[in-house]
């Protein structure tokens, strides 16, 4: 029996719900699944380049998703709610940074589930550390320290100061980099 779109979404939706007991929602019409941020996990979205230097100064072992250029670091439910705050107490306040948090009320693209094959497509949402079936993923978040975290968690503080600084960089070497063609 061939397995249309239809029920690859299915699929992807049961396996978000059952396995790890998130909430999912439907894309629009045979859009992707989306997973609800805000009530087991929020995300922080930036540039891919900036992600993968953050993940190699910062290690860890929490969930990261990629979806075209575009890379979501999972991290603890409120977290969105705090980035304002913490970029101003940090010094990036009024920079520009290509740095975005998906909380309460929002929604990501669900990447399929670690060892199916389906989308194919360029640019899909993927897992580059995918979720563990049967392991809670709160404690693995970062989070603000007083406030939760397992002890292998990153704490907020540094994954945002540390991501600020990677679109910064990223922002100033793409500037740099157009600015050299120009005038070539």
């Amino acid at each position: 029996m061939a397995f249309t779109a239809s029920h690859l979404l299915h699929g992807v939706a049961s396996w978000y719900e059952h396995e790890l007991g998130w909430a999912t929602a439907k894309g629009g019409g045979e859009g992707p699944v989306e997973l609800l941020t805000g009530l087991r996990f929020d995300a922080l979205e930036l540039p891919a380049a900036a992600g993968f230097a953050v993940l190699r100064r910062l290690g860890g072992q929490w969930p990261v998703a990629l979806a075209g250029r575009r890379m979501r670091l999972l991290v603890a439910a409120g977290a969105a709610d705090e980035l304002p705050g913490l970029l101003d107490w940090l010094e990036w306040g009024g920079i520009a940074l290509d740095l975005a948090a998906l909380g309460a009320g929002d929604r990501m693209t669900a990447p399929i589930p670690p060892g199916w094959s389906g989308s194919g497509s360029p640019g899909a949402a993927s897992w580059l550390r995918p979720p563990e079936p049967g392991r809670e993923v709160e404690p693995t978040l970062p989070a603000m320290s007083a406030v939760g975290g397992g002890a292998g968690a990153p704490c907020l503080v540094r994954l945002v100061d540390a991501a600020a600084s990677e679109c910064h960089r990223v922002r100033l070497l793409g500037a740099d980099r157009t600015q050299r063609l120009a005038s070539s």
